[in-house]
């Protein structure tokens, strides 16, 4: 990536507590927290199935749900069978479902570089069955950005 000008000497300027990468990596510090994401995506819902599914504690699956309920990721809705208790099951908000880009891009990466190219499953539009990707690119028409196409700018809202 290349630096505006005025950003460009790095001992002058740091994004520091205001980096965005940061607060997303300790938003969803936890492995458990990436899985439980995942399976909302997959559409597991209740508590019990997030536990089977992943394959991890109990007390874990709850620690991740809490934290992503409190960061608005995940909203608890109540259900009721009829003649049991009074539960809840757990569904993607907006800011949820804005995950998606990343989880497909961190799936792509694996599927290219730790699988080898075999991906054990494929992501494809529903309407047209095409594969899916991510990609950054400045529109549709556009093709793939590297990171030395990038340039890095100060926005004018913010101060580094």
């Amino acid at each position: 990536m290349e630096f505006e000008e005025r950003l460009q000497d790095r001992q002058q300027w740091s994004i520091g507590d205001a980096c965005s990468m940061s607060k997303v990596l300790e938003l969803l510090s936890t492995k458990t927290a990436f899985q439980v994401i995942r399976e909302l995506f997959f559409g597991t819902t209740r508590f019990e199935d997030f536990v089977e599914r992943i394959g991890t504690s109990a007390p874990a699956v709850s620690r991740a749900l809490k934290q992503l309920e409190t960061a608005r990721i995940v909203a608890r809705i109540p259900y009721q069978v009829p003649g049991r208790r009074a539960r809840h099951e757990y569904r993607l908000t907006e800011a949820g479902e804005d995950l998606l880009p990343i989880f497909m891009a961190l799936v792509q990466w694996g599927d290219k570089y730790l699988h080898d190219g075999a991906a054990p499953l494929s992501f494809v539009d529903a309407d047209t069955g095409r594969t899916l990707g991510v990609c950054v690119t400045a529109d549709t028409d556009s093709p793939t950005k590297r990171s030395a196409d990038i340039r890095v700018q100060r926005n004018a809202a913010r101060r580094p």
